[in-house]
């Protein structure tokens, strides 16, 4: 797929792996619309790389729907979703305070796992009104799920449980698109060097890089950002998980 005929939504857009993919895009030519809750960061970002911004809860079906209908009009159509917006929280299922609380975890999965499923059958309907190439391929889905969800360490039920249920979308939801011609994929990212790790301190994100199995170094959201690109030009990966963590399994 030339690049130039790409039409991208890419949620959580405004920084870390999302911002990372939003910039790759645009800079191979595609158009590309930012969707997040951080209207600050986000229209600064879209001005920066010549994109559109639409700011949007993903939880929100009237939000998310909004936005997409103003993407569309922008870009004159949507091929390609790229959900990255999420949370990442921290709580054992019983604490020294008491059991995990409830809301918290599900507000992880409403974000998480629901936001995603909300932005991608969303993004599904108005894929489904492209006219189809050669293969009756009309778009293409990409989720971002996390090693969590293979080998979650303490702490991490909620954030664990949101991320498998992304793993475990991306078959059946394949198979329920192909009829449309539209592809679903997801990347389950290691450990990256994001806004939200860098908080922790050099010192605990060397801790982390020496876990990785090579090369001993925190993933760069830019070797994310050029697997989505890879993903959306490669038309027969499909209802595939792929680990990107330079074999890093979780202790």
């Amino acid at each position: 797929m030339d690049f130039k005929t790409v039409t991208a939504i890419v949620t959580g857009g405004a920084s870390g792996l999302g911002a990372a993919t939003a910039k790759a895009l645009r800079a191979a030519g595609a158009q590309v619309t930012l969707l997040d809750m951080d209207a600050e960061k986000g229209a600064a970002l879209a001005a920066q790389i010549d994109a559109s911004f639409v700011q949007t809860d993903v939880t929100d079906p009237n939000s998310v729907s909004a936005a997409l209908t103003e993407a569309r009009n922008r870009m004159g159509q949507l091929n390609a979703a790229v959900n990255c917006a999420g949370i990442a929280t921290g709580e054992r299922t019983l604490g020294r305070n008491g059991p995990h609380d409830f809301e918290r975890f599900q507000k992880t999965l409403q974000i998480n796992l629901a936001g995603s499923f909300n932005v991608a059958r969303l993004a599904a309907e108005v894929m489904a009104q492209n006219a189809p190439d050669a293969d009756g391929a009309r778009g293409v889905i990409v989720n971002t799920a996390s090693i969590a969800a293979f080998d979650g360490q303490k702490g991490q039920a909620a954030y664990a449980a949101s991320k498998a249920g992304i793993a475990g979308l991306s078959l059946p939801m394949a198979r329920d698109l192909a009829g449309v011609g539209i592809r679903v994929m997801a990347i389950a990212p290691g450990i990256f060097r994001t806004p939200m790790l860098e908080g922790l301190g050099d010192e605990i994100m060397d801790g982390l890089a020496a876990d990785v199995t090579f090369p001993k170094r925190l993933g760069d959201p830019t070797e994310f950002a050029e697997l989505v690109k890879f993903i959306i030009t490669c038309p027969y990966l499909n209802g595939e998980v792929i680990r990107l963590d330079g074999a890093l399994r979780m202790p």
